[in-house]
């Protein structure tokens, strides 16, 4: 099997566990307008675009802790007319009503660097485990080297926007 084949295969069997392909989710923008869409129905509310980017600043970190605390808790920012907005990322409570969607090919090009991500599995517009897919002819040690190449990266996107919510890593 070719690795498209494998990427295929593996979205097919995602779709009949009740993940949603999105095909339209390739780069940066697709995928914060994505989360900004998910994250306003998930906490039944309309954001500015100037609240929506402070959000993003709030939320993007480098530390991995952070972001994972983040997923979890329930938050709090600054609306433009000063109240404050409480809300979460994920639904903790009630699982079934967080959306889940597998995203393949994605390309997150920061200041740096110029990255293809395989798959993605995204919880509520948030990145939350990537698959990096290769055939049986390359090591399961290629693949992880991979994703370690591209976390040490300078200007990786891990850092510097929504895959820093990246939790968990599979080849």
């Amino acid at each position: 099997m070719t690795e498209k084949e494998i990427e295929q295969a593996l979205i097919e069997k995602l779709g009949d566990l009740k993940y949603s392909y999105r095909p339209d989710i390739r780069d940066r923008a697709a995928l914060e307008q994505n989360f900004r869409e998910k994250f306003e129905a998930l906490n039944r509310v309309h954001l500015t675009d100037s609240e929506f980017h402070r959000l993003l600043d709030t939320i993007i970190t480098s530390d991995v802790f952070a972001a994972a605390r983040h997923l979890r808790s329930r938050n709090s920012f600054e609306r433009d007319d000063g109240t404050p907005l409480y809300y979460t990322l994920v639904n903790i409570k009630d699982w079934c009503k967080n959306s889940f969607e597998v995203v393949n090919q994605l390309r997150i090009s920061t200041d740096y660097s110029h990255h293809r991500y395989d798959t993605i599995l995204v919880i509520n517009g948030i990145p939350a485990v990537q698959i990096e897919l290769k055939t049986f002819a390359i090591s399961p040690r290629r693949a992880m080297q991979q994703i370690v190449d591209y976390k040490n990266d300078p200007g990786n996107g891990y850092t510097k926007t929504l895959l820093c919510f990246l939790q968990i890593f599979s080849s």
